[in-house]
């Protein structure tokens, strides 16, 4: 029988509110993004909430009801499909995103930035595209469009970024019906540009890695450090000196770009004529890094 090890619940628990908390905060910057920036000065964007802001214009219905009547009943289709595993996260976003919807319509109308649609379309693209980032980040989903191409890819052989553009390249296009106006359209299309790129941003700075080389005499006292203080493996590699031919022990070293620092004030204080080479890598798959994932 297999059973959880306790000493590893506490963690795996504390990672998971740390994956819900994250996705919070991803939804209150899209959220921000939308209802500050971009609905007030009838910019539209893509997804759900571009549909929400369409029946917004057309018939003032509150952004925040079509978005949760609209992901509900894709999340639906989704559990019967997809699963419930895939729909957690994403029904907590749901639920985070209606309901910080409706504080940030009650407390803020007309928005903050007035006749300059383009500083809006820019500050609310880099928000929608900030907010969707760090949800991904934290393994989470803004459901809407990603459910659709998640479906989609299920069944047949077409990428995820090519149905999400595509889906959203329509509903853009479609809010010329409503606001009859070709430079809002445009607009639109600017805000798939910057959020689809600081959505980018956003996840590959949090995936990035590097790889470590380091030939110390103390190399026994700086891996203890390491494995201690970072959590982060390290290989001994038998070397010998070209110059000197002495035997040296090299360590291999795998971390995220943002422990670079700790992990060189660490080498410093135990040995500062280490010898050290850092590197930046193009993905790290395994424990403590990025899933392995073969189509």
């Amino acid at each position: 029988m297999n059973r959880t090890n306790p000493i590893f619940a506490p963690q795996q628990m504390l990672r998971e509110v740390k994956d819900y908390l994250t996705i919070t905060l991803g939804m209150l910057m899209y959220a921000i993004g939308w209802t500050v920036f971009l609905l007030p000065s009838d910019i539209p964007s893509g997804a759900v909430p571009g549909i929400a802001s369409i029946v917004y214009w057309a018939v003032g219905f509150p952004v925040q009801y079509t978005y949760l009547i609209i992901n509900a009943s894709l999340l639906l289709l989704a559990l019967k499909i997809l699963g419930l595993k895939f729909c957690l996260k994403t029904i907590w976003a749901v639920i985070s995103m209606t309901v910080i919807l409706a504080i940030l319509q009650h407390f803020i109308k007309g928005g903050i930035i007035h006749d300059q649609p383009f500083m809006a379309c820019v500050l609310g693209a880099s928000f929608c595209g900030g907010g969707i980032g760090v949800t991904f980040s934290a393994n989470g989903s803004s459901g809407g469009t990603d459910i659709i191409a998640a479906i989609v890819n299920k069944y047949r052989d077409i990428s995820l970024g090519r149905v999400i553009l595509l889906c959203d390249l329509i509903i853009i296009s479609s809010s010329y019906l409503v606001l009859h106006d070709w430079e809002r359209v445009v607009y639109g299309y600017v805000v798939l540009f910057i959020s689809s790129f600081v959505l980018d941003q956003v996840v590959n700075s949090a995936r990035q890695s590097v790889q470590f080389f380091i030939i110390s005499t103390k190399y026994e006292e700086i891996g203890r450090r390491i494995n201690k203080d970072l959590h982060r493996g390290v290989t001994f590699i038998d070397g010998v000196g070209c110059y000197t031919n002495n035997n040296v022990k090299m360590m291999f070293v795998l971390a995220k770009r943002r422990e670079s620092t700790t992990i060189f004030r660490l080498i410093k204080d135990i040995d500062p004529k280490a010898f050290v080479s850092q590197s930046a890598v193009i993905g790290v798959f395994g424990e403590g890094f990025d899933k392995i994932k073969v189509k």
